[in-house]
């Protein structure tokens, strides 16, 4: 049996974000209430320089504190490429002449639906200083860090922001520097 939404509510809502309250029958026919925050869809890029250093933002989030992640922001409505072309000039200064969509995720899944999308940029070149937005978003730097560098951040923990971790992830597996074999259990 799936879940059946018997009535929604708007709890809270302000521009970027949507909490609802759901009376719900649970896949064991149990009644009960979900709560949903919905956020708008979001783009993050894992962009690339010519010697494979990935670029990335040194921001101090209000809800974690300092924190290293890859340029990323909310669509605005707009496609999920223009919008991560544009948040990756906001957040760096740097344009790429190469994008792929790696695919799209969905951060919380358990309490939210948060649709993200996820692109590699390649062939950069810088087109602007430091903006406003960075000093808004409270970004302090931009760092290239070698790929292989970055995954062992996040391996000890250095790189925390669960988007970032996922979109390198879902990079470095498309650039095959990160493979799965199936056959074997991993050991830890």
């Amino acid at each position: 049996m799936a879940w059946t939404t018997l009535s929604t509510r708007t709890a809270y809502e302000n521009p970027w974000i949507r909490v609802r309250e759901d009376q719900v029958v649970h896949p064991d026919g149990s009644q009960g209430l979900y709560g949903v925050v919905e956020l708008r869809p979001a783009v993050f890029v894992v962009a690339l320089d010519d010697a494979e250093r990935v670029a990335l933002v040194e921001i101090d989030r209000y809800t974690v504190g300092s924190s290293l992640e890859v340029p990323a922001g909310g669509s605005d409505g707009q496609e999920p490429l223009v919008a991560a072309q544009r948040e990756l000039v906001e957040e760096t200064g740097l344009e790429a002449s190469e994008w792929v969509e790696l695919g799209t995720q969905y951060a919380l899944n358990g309490a939210a639906l948060a649709p993200e999308h996820i692109f590699l940029a390649r062939g950069l070149r810088q087109v602007a200083d430091a903006s406003r937005e960075q000093l808004e978003e409270g970004i302090s730097g931009v760092r290239f860090v070698p790929l292989g560098e970055v995954l062992a951040m996040i391996g000890d923990g250095r790189i925390t922001d669960n988007e970032t971790v996922a979109a390198v992830a879902l990079a470095a597996i498309r650039l095959g520097r990160l493979a799965f074999c199936p056959s074997s259990s991993p050991e830890v």
